[in-house]
């Protein structure tokens, strides 16, 4: 599997955020995207999720099946974890599991791997701040999708789910997963950079 964008641009109201921006990741790779605020990072994530469109360019993931659209193929974890207050971490994981498909851990199951057996029966918005983004990683778990974007996946965490999340990317990447990182800090995992300090 490979996960490409060629000569992609994007506006933001009259602002060109990037433009000419090519790049490739294959599989089993993760690929870091760094730069300083304001260069693009999390707009070029949302590009490939299907969240803002493309001024010019193409982004594709070959093979895909039944000419899938690639954004149908990846995980979005943005800056907003997504998740209703009033629902419990077992319920949110629920609700993701049905509405993106494709079944793979049970949401309990998820729960134990990312540190939250203990909370799965308490209202989401009774969780700290880490503990929200730890159920976050939690989606990436009960659906399959070979493409994980992540931006800035070490934000709230401590050093002990730091840990937990780079278990989660080398298994995710050594079942030839792939993973895009929007990123000041190193991953934990190996990756290659991709630059966008000086595209605006």
């Amino acid at each position: 599997m490979r996960l490409f964008a060629d000569s992609l641009a994007c506006r933001r109201s009259s602002r060109v955020v990037f433009d000419s921006l090519t790049f490739e990741a294959g599989a089993g790779e993760a690929l870091a995207i760094v730069g300083p605020n304001g260069a693009g990072k999390s707009t070029l994530l949302r590009v490939i999720a299907g969240l803002l469109p493309i001024m010019s360019g193409r982004i594709g993931l070959e093979p895909t099946p039944d000419d899938t659209p690639p954004a149908e193929l990846c995980h979005y974890v943005g800056h907003r974890d997504a998740l209703k207050p009033v629902l419990t971490p077992r319920e949110q994981l629920a609700f993701w599991q049905t509405m993106l498909g494709n079944a793979a851990l049970p949401p309990d199951e998820a729960l134990a791997i990312v540190g939250l057996t203990h909370a799965a029966g308490l209202p989401s918005g009774y969780l700290s701040a880490g503990q929200r983004r730890r159920l976050a990683f939690a989606r990436l778990l009960v659906a399959r999708r070979p493409v994980w974007l992540l931006d800035e996946p070490q934000s709230a965490l401590d050093a002990a789910s730091r840990d937990r999340l780079a278990g989660l990317m080398a298994r995710h990447l050594a079942e030839g997963g792939i993973i895009l990182a929007a990123t000041h800090d190193p991953l934990g995992v190996s990756a290659r950079t991709l630059d966008l300090g000086g595209r605006g």
